[in-house]
């Protein structure tokens, strides 16, 4: 159902990004065959390259999402953390492998290229989980076993320093490997059609309907299979299946290189960025025209092979226009001009597009924060309540996420095939709503899941005081706050997605799609600040934490209130934001031999 949803509606908006967004490159080649054969008598790779990159693609995400789902646990149970610290090392780990894609993308566009990241990265992959495995097999590699009664009350042998740096150079080589893998994947699938042909153009359709179901099919499994290996049978079986899996992937991976397109990296978008804030700032004593009589002033070439959107001159963040204003001494002999001292219109106006849409990425930052809740404490709660389904079966703690997921497979067809149509015929908007109201309403949805959870743990908090030692209240008491976040997911991080990449230029949308990773790394350390300021600062005078190791002594309902508040204090900043922001320009454009092309904002 999360396939059926989100590839109707993604993979038609991404087809549409890949036949006016994309041109084959120049610089195309295929397999060994880097000759000065032109790139329209060679056939990329198509379908035949497929099997290589999804598997490697399904696989990374198998072990990456295979741990993250259940590390909790793990850290708790064998490594004998409280749940502090294991939230700690679990929101700075998914903090530095969200923030790790955007150093990727900058590697592979601008020094090595798409196949060289990928297979790095996968390297780094096999050896992260690897090494995690090593930790659960080898009794060395981790502190003695805890009982949980001495586990409960602190009585455990903490792990070593020597195990913790093992520890986390598995969590490290991990990162890495999602750093090169995740920004790569889906441009380097791409790569392999031609999106100028009818064929190519439905490969990249299908390519997407593949790559969302194979996503999908991951997260069942980890969520489900892999969760009860872990939780019911064995660690280290657990995380060995998604290692020797990793390796696979490698082999397959490789074995593909000569059918592959390989596309050779044009330069990062972040050297022009930087090139015309140090144009502006040169320029700085410069005297800007008066608005209609900008004609001669600005320096306005015409648009570079692989832009295919102009945009406008604005006069929003007006002191940036003066990175565009032509001087004498701003042009080189050949007619080029001077690195750090002269940008063109569109360089400038690329720029403000990256300053508007910052301050509505920041609000993404809080509200991912409530969602990031569901790997920490959320299975904390899990583990106390009853998870049992009839006399013998038990629910894994880490399965409870399936809940969010069937919610927004659910959802999503009523919203498109419903909703949508019904919103339309009374907004005239073609999408019902337009995409930031998209996003507050889910910015929305992460006060009432942050709401709904504090009620809830209050609710069973008191069970567990009636009844000590048992878990009497039952696991799905957590089903209303991971619906709702699920209701959250779909509103905002799938408009976010869509905004991002509407706003941006179509060459910019590697850094559009880079933002939600950050977004989901703010949110990682934001959550770690407010865990450890709560937990220094609540308790005393004979009284535990709100967080303390026993979760029936602290007040965990007040944590969720706290961020609850920080949601709603959040949504006003978003409305205040929303409400000022100024949606990209457009400007239709001819081209030779080309068909028009055309910007739509929304």
């Amino acid at each position: 159902m999360v396939v059926k949803s989100i590839k109707e509606k993604s993979s038609s908006f991404f087809l549409y990004f890949c036949s006016k967004g994309f041109k084959k490159p120049a610089s195309l080649q295929q397999g060994t065959k880097g000759n000065a054969e032109s790139s329209e008598q060679k056939q990329p790779g198509g379908w035949k390259a497929m099997p290589f990159i999804l598997g490697n693609e399904t696989f990374e995400r198998f072990a990456t999402i295979g741990l993250l789902s259940n590390f909790m646990v793990y850290l708790m149970k064998k490594f004998n953390m409280d749940q502090v610290s294991a939230s700690n090392v679990l929101n700075i780990w998914s903090g530095v492998s969200n923030f790790a894609p955007l150093i990727g993308a900058f590697i592979s566009d601008a020094y090595v290229g798409r196949f060289a990241t990928i297979a790095v990265a996968s390297v780094a992959s096999f050896l992260g989980m690897l090494t995690i495995t090593l930790t659960a097999w080898i009794p060395q590699l981790q502190p003695p076993q805890c009982p949980a009664e001495q586990q409960l009350h602190g009585h455990c042998t903490s792990p070593s320093k020597a195990q913790l740096g093992v520890l986390l150079t598995g969590l490290g080589l991990l990162s890495i490997g999602t750093g090169g893998i995740r920004p790569c994947s889906i441009p380097f699938g791409i790569d392999q059609f031609d999106p100028t042909t009818e064929e190519g153009a439905k490969g990249i359709n299908s390519f997407f309907n593949w790559y969302y179901t194979t996503f999908t099919l991951v997260i069942l499994l980890t969520l489900t299979l892999v969760v009860y290996i872990q939780d019911s049978v064995s660690w280290v079986l657990g995380l060995g299946i998604p290692t020797l899996l990793m390796a696979a992937s490698i082999v397959l991976f490789l074995i593909g290189t000569r059918i592959y397109v390989h596309v050779k990296p044009q330069g990062s978008i972040f050297s022009s960025i930087a090139q015309v804030f140090v144009a502006a700032y040169n320029k700085r004593h410069l005297k800007l025209p008066a608005e209609g009589q900008e004609f001669g002033v600005f320096y306005d070439p015409p648009l570079k092979e692989y832009v295919l959107s102009k945009l406008p001159l604005t006069y929003q963040f007006r002191f940036l226009n003066k990175a565009a204003i032509t001087t004498k001494n701003d042009l080189e002999d050949d007619g080029f001009p001077k690195k750090w001292w002269l940008c063109s219109i569109q360089d400038v106006e690329e720029v403000k597009c990256l300053i508007r849409i910052i301050p509505i990425w920041a609000s993404g930052i809080i509200s991912f924060t409530a969602m990031a809740q569901q790997g920490t404490f959320t299975l904390s709660q899990a583990l106390k309540m009853n998870r049992h389904l009839g006399p013998k079966f038990q629910i894994p703690a880490g399965s409870m996420g399936v809940i969010s997921m069937l919610t927004i497979g659910i959802f999503l067809p009523v919203y498109d095939r419903i909703m949508v149509p019904s919103l339309r015929k009374i907004t005239k908007h073609e999408g019902g709503i337009t995409l930031l109201q998209r996003i507050g309403i889910g910015n929305f949805f992460s006060i009432l899941a942050m709401v709904a959870a504090g009620v809830f743990e209050q609710k069973r908090r008191n069970s567990a005081t009636l009844h000590p030692g048992a878990a009497p209240i039952s696991v799905f008491w957590l089903s209303p706050q991971l619906i709702l976040m699920g209701f959250c997911e779909a509103f905002n991080i799938l408009g976010q997605i869509e905004f991002f990449n509407k706003q941006f230029p179509e060459h910019m949308r590697s850094i559009a799609n880079s933002l939600i990773f950050c977004s989901l790394a703010g949110s990682s350390y934001l959550s770690s600040i407010v865990v450890n300021v709560v937990h220094h600062v609540t308790g005393g005078h004979g009284h535990p934490d709100w967080l303390t190791k026993d979760i029936n002594a602290g007040r965990l309902d007040y944590f969720y209130y706290i961020l609850a508040v920080m949601s709603a204090f959040n949504f006003l900043y978003f409305l205040y934001v929303a409400h000022r922001y100024r949606y990209k320009g457009q400007v239709r454009i001819e081209r030779k031999s080309e068909p028009d092309v055309e910007l739509s904002s929304m």
